[in-house]
């Protein structure tokens, strides 16, 4: 009996939908949510390769979250840019986190010191960690849902600005307020605290003190290059929420 022409187009339409639905569904999201008290302008830089997202920054007010829908197998790094300001054209410049003078990043990364989000997409597991290898600037968490295996949190939900030492810190322009706190690598350009040279190795490359003060208040985030054991979180085909000061209520 042949199936008269509007159903098999009922019929198309309903698969078609069925479709798109499962690849929607199966695409990861990511989330990045602002509970700071202040405005932040997160930058979004691609691994070398993948495409850019969102055009790599956008100002993201109090309170107020945004979602992306991440292509397979990318990876990149997330950061928060505070105290922007920029013009009509998006030319301007931030107190931290800046990436070249431009509210987007396009492909840019952010200047130290700032706390990074970093995730890498795979086939059958996720790769995720808070870093502060490049230092501090916004407290940042990554809490992972939907996903499957160990799925844990990761993040760096102490304001280290409060207890960050003198030789690292970076004030505001009137000296009152610590805006962000330096690696120490940044702060004294020594192979030791950079883990190069002699010390491009996990054997060679240990802790320090200034990298333990990281770890003692951020025990969820990278203190160093090589804090693999503790920082790093795997998950599969799970959604992501980024979330900037996670501490504030």
């Amino acid at each position: 009996m042949a199936i008269p022409q509007a159903q098999l187009l009922l019929t198309s339409l309903f698969l078609s939908h069925i479709l798109v639905h499962q690849v929607v569904s199966a695409s990861t999201t990511i989330t990045l949510y602002n509970k700071c008290k202040h405005p932040v302008w997160p930058g979004i830089q691609p691994s070398a390769g993948q495409p850019i997202l969102a055009r790599g920054g956008f100002k993201l007010p109090p309170n107020k979250a945004y979602a992306l829908r991440l292509p397979p197998l990318w990876s990149g790094r997330l950061w928060g840019r505070h105290g922007c300001a920029f013009d009509a054209h998006g030319r301007g410049r931030c107190a931290t986190g800046d990436c070249g003078g431009s509210l987007f990043c396009a492909g840019a990364g952010g200047a130290p010191p700032a706390t990074l989000a970093e995730i890498t997409l795979g086939n059958d597991q996720d790769f995720y960690d808070v870093s502060l290898v490049d230092g501090y600037n916004l407290a940042i968490s990554i809490t992972p849902s939907k996903g499957s295996g160990k799925c844990s949190y990761a993040g760096c939900v102490s304001d280290l600005n409060v207890m960050c030492p003198a030789s690292l810190q970076v004030r505001s322009g009137d000296g009152r307020r610590v805006v962000a706190c330096k690696s120490a690598c940044s702060a004294f350009n020594s192979p030791r605290y950079c883990c190069t040279g002699s010390f491009g190795s996990p054997q060679s490359c240990k802790p320090t003190a200034y990298s333990r003060i990281f770890k003692a208040a951020c025990p969820k985030a990278y203190s160093y290059a090589y804090d693999d054991p503790t920082s790093i979180a795997t998950c599969t085909k799970g959604n992501y929420l980024v979330t900037f000061c996670p501490h504030h209520r």
